[in-house]
């Protein structure tokens, strides 16, 4: 069984992975639906100011706190390869550090940058307003998904 320090660290990573995949799925399920709903404009402006607002301290505690106990988690099983639960460890941390953490840098935030450079007010922005929600969507999916069994993971290497 997991145990001192290490079941400490195992129960942040779980709760970290869990809180990111609770913003992740709460954009998929109901923000970005409430964005695509209204006028093109408004739905780049408003999700221009959210993606400006989203780099604050509070957000990137989170997100970049999940990434980095992920990664400690495997570089800690790797040390100390337990007998129970390695694979959970493991499979937990690569979720969180390729399906959401990479997925972002890979895919949601060059989105963001682009949709950064539109003029909310351009006559030809309903295409790319209605392409990005679409793209951009099925990443975030793929990140609440893999955050979500990222924090599973580690509570059944806790079992």
């Amino acid at each position: 069984m997991i145990e001192g320090p290490y079941f400490v660290l195992t129960v942040l990573g779980a709760l970290a992975c869990g809180v990111s995949a609770g913003v992740f799925i709460a954009f998929s399920t109901f923000v970005m639906k409430g964005l695509a709903a209204l006028p093109p404009a408004q739905g780049i402006a408003a999700m221009q100011a959210i993606n400006v607002a989203a780099v604050s301290p509070a957000f990137m505690v989170v997100f970049m706190g999940a990434a980095a106990l992920c990664l400690v988690l495997a570089v800690v099983t790797f040390v100390l390869w337990p007998e129970q639960g390695t694979v959970e460890l493991l499979l937990g941390s690569a979720l969180q550090l390729v399906g959401a953490f990479g997925v972002t840098v890979a895919a949601n935030i060059p989105r963001n940058d682009a949709l950064a450079k539109l003029d909310p007010e351009a006559p030809d922005g309903a295409g790319p307003w209605r392409t990005y929600v679409s793209e951009w969507l099925m990443w975030n999916h793929i990140r609440g998904g893999a955050s979500l069994a990222a924090s599973a993971s580690f509570i059944l290497a806790l079992t």
